[in-house]
C-alpha cells in the first residue's frame, strides 16, 4: 500500500474537523453522535477514527485550533512587534477574532467549549493551558509597552492581562450571539483606551 502523505492526512483532519464543526454548531456537542460526524465530513468510520478515537477528541481537537491562532497571533505581537501599542495589539486580536468568525463561526464553537468545559474535566484543564499561554503573552506584550513608555502606571502588567482577558471572551459572547453590529467599533474604542 502507497504511503500517505503529510499534506493528504492533514487535508482528512481538516475535513472531519469541518464537518464536525458544522454538525456542532447545528445539534450542539452532545446531540451529535460520531455517526453524524462520519456522515457530515463524508469519511467512513474507519477513516474518521484513525484520526480521532472519540467524539471528545474531535471536541478537544477543535477547542484547540480556536485557540491556537489567537495565542500565536499574541506571542508575535509580544515577540516580534513590540513597537506596537497595547490598544493596537488588543484591537488586531479582536480583528482576527473577527475574521475567524465570520470564516468558521469561532465565537459558536468558543461558547460551544466553555459551556462543556463546566462539565468535561479534560477539556477544561486543555482549555485552562491555552487560557494561561494566552494570558503569559498578554502580559509580556503590556511588560514590552510599558517598558517604552514615561506614563504612569498604577496597574501591573498581570492586572492589565487579567482585564484583557476578560474584554475578549466578552467579545466572543457578543459576537456569536449577537452578530457583528454588537461589536461594531469595539477595536476603535480599544485603540482610544490604550492608544500608546
Amino acid at each position: 500500500m502507497p504511503k500517505v502523505s503529510q499534506q493528504y492526512r492533514d487535508a482528512r483532519r481538516a475535513q472531519i474537523l469541518d464537518g464536525a464543526r458544522r454538525c456542532f454548531l447545528r445539534n450542539g456537542f452532545h446531540a451529535t453522535s460520531m455517526h453524524d460526524l462520519f456522515a457530515e465530513s463524508g469519511l467512513s468510520s474507519g477513516a474518521v477514527y484513525r484520526y480521532f478515537a472519540s467524539k471528545e477528541d474531535v471536541i478537544l481537537a477543535i477547542a484547540e485550533e480556536n485557540m491556537r491562532d489567537v495565542v500565536s497571533m499574541i506571542r508575535e505581537l509580544a515577540t516580534k512587534r513590540p513597537q506596537d501599542g497595547v490598544g493596537a495589539a488588543l484591537s488586531e486580536v479582536l480583528d482576527v477574532i473577527r475574521t475567524k468568525h465570520a470564516d468558521d463561526e469561532l465565537g459558536g464553537i468558543a461558547v460551544l467549549v466553555w459551556s462543556e468545559a463546566l462539565r468535561n474535566p479534560a477539556l477544561a484543564a486543555r482549555f485552562d493551558e491555552s487560557l494561561q499561554q494566552l494570558r503569559a503573552d498578554l502580559t509580556e506584550l503590556v511588560r514590552e509597552h510599558r517598558t517604552r513608555s514615561t506614563k504612569r502606571q498604577d496597574t501591573t502588567p498581570e492586572e492589565l492581562a487579567a482585564l484583557f482577558m476578560t474584554i475578549i471572551p466578552g467579545f466572543i459572547l457578543q459576537l456569536s450571539l449577537f452578530g457583528p453590529p454588537a461589536v461594531a467599533g469595539v477595536e476603535d474604542a480599544v485603540r482610544a483606551l490604550w492608544p500608546n
